[in-house]
């Protein structure tokens, strides 16, 4: 665990002070402790931070509940990750407004190979939860394991958790509060059988934190960050799941919607982002494997071993062992582990993504195929 995780909980929890405001405090004094320590006349020297939020930071008396929290989730079973933990989403850490601390609870794999947001209208048809159900049918059938994400909420969310449990997939609910209760409490029984299931709940917000309708926006990035792509099932011309959609869109992740009749009320915000280019449009899972590339690293991996073994360039060599190393990284970031220039990364990359040894993700990120 990170040592320093203490004071990263109590920034979370101080008035006025967001994940990315705390991330450039952490950056600029060199850890959440060293924000506390600082005087507030240094704080307020960082850019886009000002009086308020060093005000708010020096007059903090937040350390004290951050205690009681880690206590609670050490308590309950509950993993607090940091953004700077290993095991903290990749997907999710690409994002500049993802949470410095996010608890989960449950054995789910949060950095798995192959990661779906589901989302929709809180009033789903039964055409709508038929959907979900073949989704989730279909990606079983086809032998994809994706982990399913949702909100737990009324409608395609709790449609899409209970098709993921009937056909075996991994599932994991994000909530918009504290993990010392369940919201809506009718789902308490679902929530317990995605975690005895091998799932999991994810939260960032602590068990201080009020019940309120922003909340539910603030949970929709993680919803929309810690997945490959995010398919918005039903929903009318304004709703929750748009502003996932949206979000997913400003994560540079892709995003999918279900057609529908045009007249049809609860499937406007579909057609919406279908017509607007920001959704691709799908009718099957078989489409959504398509467009991410599932089959063609499925192809790969049924090469014979005289193609998979086709000996590596020294460049390729040294990038793909690197990625084998450290995990998946940003190419950016690849280019400064091998201290190769981004035009020879690029080019070796796609060699290697075609000889399959290394798979691309969102973000311009790219994972060693082992």
């Amino acid at each position: 665990m990170n040592p320093d995780l203490l004071y990263q909980i109590a920034l979370t929890l101080v008035p006025n002070v967001g994940d990315v405001t705390a991330k450039k405090l952490i950056a600029y004094c060199g850890s959440a402790e060293a924000v506390f320590k600082s005087h507030s006349s240094l704080l307020k020297k960082i850019p886009d931070v000002g009086e308020v939020v060093a005000g708010s930071v020096s007059l903090s008396q937040t350390v004290h509940l951050a205690e009681q929290e880690l206590r609670f989730v050490e308590k309950k079973g509950i993993t607090a990750l940091s953004y700077l933990d290993e095991d903290y989403p990749y997907r999710l850490r690409q994002c500049d407004d993802s949470p410095i601390v996010l608890y989960a609870k449950g054995r789910l794999p949060l950095n798995a190979q192959k990661i779906i947001s589901i989302v929709g209208t809180r009033t789903a048809t039964p055409y709508g939860k038929h959907l979900c159900d073949t989704l989730a049918a279909d990606f079983a059938a086809l032998g994809y394991q994706p982990i399913i994400v949702s909100g737990l909420a009324f409608g395609i969310d709790i449609a899409a958790h209970k098709a993921a449990l009937k056909h075996g997939l991994p599932t994991a609910a994000v909530v918009a509060h504290g993990l010392n209760m369940v919201y809506p409490a009718v789902h308490t029984n679902v929530l317990n059988e995605i975690i005895e299931a091998g799932g999991a709940v994810l939260t960032d917000f602590s068990t201080e934190a009020k019940m309120h309708a922003a909340n539910f926006v603030r949970r929709n990035r993680i919803i929309a960050g810690i997945a490959d792509a995010t398919i918005v099932v039903e929903s009318a011309e304004r709703g929750g799941s748009l502003i996932t959609a949206q979000l997913a869109v400003d994560y540079a992740r892709d995003v999918f919607a279900f057609p529908a009749r045009v007249d049809d009320k609860t499937s406007m915000g579909c057609l919406s982002l279908i017509r607007s280019n920001k959704a691709g449009l799908v009718t099957c899972a078989a489409d959504v494997a398509y467009a991410l590339g599932w089959d063609v690293m499925r192809k790969n991996k049924s090469q014979p071993a005289l193609f998979q073994q086709v000996e590596l360039t020294p460049n390729e060599d040294t990038i793909y062992k690197k990625l084998c190393e450290v995990g998946a990284q940003n190419i950016d970031e690849i280019c400064h582990l091998t201290q190769l220039p981004i035009s020879i990364v690029a080019a070796n990359l796609l060699s290697l993504e075609f000889n399959g040894r290394v798979k691309a993700l969102p973000g311009k990120v790219f994972e060693a195929i082992r």
